[in-house]
C-alpha cells in the first residue's frame, strides 16, 4: 500500500480484498492439483492453533517451550487530541503465546517464512500475512504452486517473516526471534544454519552488531522454497505490533551503542526529508528553525549507517520527529528518555508507544494533525504515506511543556 500514490491509497482496502479473493479462488484449485505438484504442492491445510498439533497424526511436529498467551494491561499516553481512539483501545493487548516448533523435514517458502510440515499443513501462527484473516488466504497460495524446493541437511533456524525488509519488523520480529529459540529449546546454545533475508546491506549488519554474524546463512527470498531435516522455527514475538517486554529488553541488550568517543546529541529532531507525499512535516523549515533554537540537532537516520542510529539514539533525552521507521531506534534510547510523535488524521499508529512504554522511566506523547472526527473507530488508517501539516507553533509549545516538566523532575 506505501507504494501506492497518495490519490490511490483510498482504494487499497477494495485492492486488498479483490487479491484475497483471488488468492483464496486459486488456492481452491491449488489444493485439488497437489497429487500432481510433488514436493512443490501447496499445503493441503493448515494448524490454526499451536496446540492443535498435538492433534496431527504423524506431522513430525514437537512444541518446544510453550507459554501461553497472557493479558497486557497498559495505560494509554497523554497527547492531542487526549483519549484518541488508537491508544484508546490499545490499553488492554494480549502478549501471543511463546513457543519454538522442531519440524522434521520441514519446509519453510518465500520471503513470509510460511512454514509446512511433512505431513503437508502450514503452520498459521508462525506464518501471518498482512490483512489476511484466514489461511486460505495466504500469498503462497497465489502462484499456484511452491517455489522449486531446495533441500539442506542437517537443522535451519528460521527468522524470516511477513515484513523482515522493514526496519521496524526486522528488528522487532526478526531477531528477537533468536531470543525464543534460545529460551524454548532445551540445551541450545549456538544457532544452527539460519533463514534470514540479507537483501539489504543494513540487515546483514544488524546480525553482525547482535552477534549472530558467524552464522551459517541461507538468504531468504520472494522464489525461496526450503526443506530441511528438522527446522526450528520460533514463534513471533511482536506479531501485534505491542513490542513486549522481552522483545524490547532482547534488542536493547544484543544491540548496543559504541564507546562514546565524543559527546552525543540530547535533543533530536527526527525528519522524514522533504519529498511531497512521505509523510513529512510540511512546515518542517518553520519547525527546525524554532527546535533549533532549543538545542536540538537534526537527524536523518536513514543516511547513518546501523551502528550510527544506534549510537545517536542512545544519548537522547528527547526526540520529537513524525511517525516513520526512523522512530524504531527508540529502541535505543536511555532510561528516561521523553519521546513527542507526529501524526496525521488519517494515520495514527500506536507502536513506538508500544516500545517506549517498556523503557525505564520513558515517557511518551502524541499530537494528531487534521480532522480527527473524520477518521474516528474503525477508521481503515490507510493514507500511510499523507504529509504531516502541523502548525508548528503547536509542536513547540509541547516541546517547552516536556523540557519544563524534564528540567522540574
Amino acid at each position: 500500500m506505501s507504494k501506492l500514490p497518495p490519490r490511490l491509497q483510498p482504494l487499497w482496502p477494495y485492492a486488498k480484498r479483490a487479491h484475497r479473493i483471488l488468492t483464496f479462488a486459486v488456492g481452491l484449485v491449488a489444493r485439488r492439483f497437489r497429487p500432481f505438484l510433488g514436493e512443490r504442492a501447496v499445503p493441503r491445510g493448515a494448524v490454526t492453533a499451536v496446540e492443535g498439533w498435538s492433534q496431527v497424526a504423524d506431522s513430525g511436529v514437537v512444541v518446544h517451550g510453550l507459554v501461553p498467551e497472557a493479558p497486557l494491561v497498559r495505560e494509554p499516553p497523554a497527547g492531542e487530541p487526549a483519549g484518541h481512539w488508537v491508544f484508546a483501545r490499545a490499553d488492554r493487548a494480549v502478549v501471543p503465546p511463546s513457543f519454538c516448533l522442531e519440524i522434521a523435514d520441514g519446509t519453510v517458502v518465500g520471503d513470509t517464512g510460511a512454514v509446512i510440515s511433512r505431513s503437508g499443513l502450514l503452520d498459521a501462527t508462525t506464518s501471518p500475512y498482512f490483512g489476511t484473516p484466514t489461511w486460505r488466504e495466504h500469498p503462497l497460495y497465489l502462484k499456484g504452486r511452491l517455489p522449486q524446493v531446495t533441500r539442506v541437511e542437517g537443522d535451519l533456524l528460521v527468522l524470516a517473516t511477513r515484513g523482515s525488509a522493514n526496519y521496524y519488523h526486522f528488528l522487532t520480529d526478526v531477531l528477537p526471534r533468536l531470543g525464543v529459540y534460545a529460551d524454548s529449546v532445551p540445551g541450545a546454545e549456538e544457532a544452527p544454519t539460519i533463514l534470514v533475508p540479507l537483501a539489504r546491506g543494513w540487515q546483514r549488519t544488524l546480525l553482525e552488531i547482535a552477534g549472530y554474524g558467524h552464522l551459517p546463512v541461507v538468504e531468504d527470498g520472494p522464489d525461496v522454497a526450503v526443506r530441511a531435516d528438522r527446522l526450528f522455527v520460533p514463534s513471533i514475538p511482536n506479531v501485534l505490533e505491542i513490542a513486549p517486554q522481552p522483545v524490547v529488553d532482547w534488542v536493547r541488550q544484543h544491540l548496543r551503542p559504541s564507546p562514546a568517543a565524543d559527546p552525543r546529541p540530547r535533543r533530536l529532531y527526527v525528519t522524514r526529508g522533504t519529498q511531497p507525499n512521505s509523510r513529512r512535516v510540511v512546515r518542517e523549515d518553520e519547525l527546525w528553525e524554532l527546535l533549533e533554537a532549543r538545542g536540538f540537532e537534526k537527524v536523518e537516520p536513514g543516511g547513518l549507517s546501523p551502528q550510527e542510529q544506534i549510537d545517536v539514539f542512545s544519548a537522547a533525552e528527547i526526540i520529537v520527529g513524525p511517525h516513520g521507521a526512523a522512530l524504531t531506534n527508540v529502541l535505543f534510547a536511555p532510561a528516561g528518555v521523553t519521546v513527542l510523535e507526529l501524526f496525521t488524521a488519517s494515520y495514527v499508529n500506536q507502536c513506538y508507544w508500544s516500545i517506549t512504554r517498556c523503557i525505564p522511566g520513558a515517557r511518551y506523547e502524541y499530537l494528531v494533525d487534521g480532522d480527527v472526527s473524520r477518521y474516528g473507530p474503525g477508521s481503515p488508517m490507510n493514507a500511510i504515506l499523507a504529509d504531516i501539516e502541523i502548525d508548528p507553533a503547536r509542536v513547540v509549545a509541547a516541546v517547552d511543556r516536556l523540557l519544563a516538566e524534564r528540567d522540574r523532575a
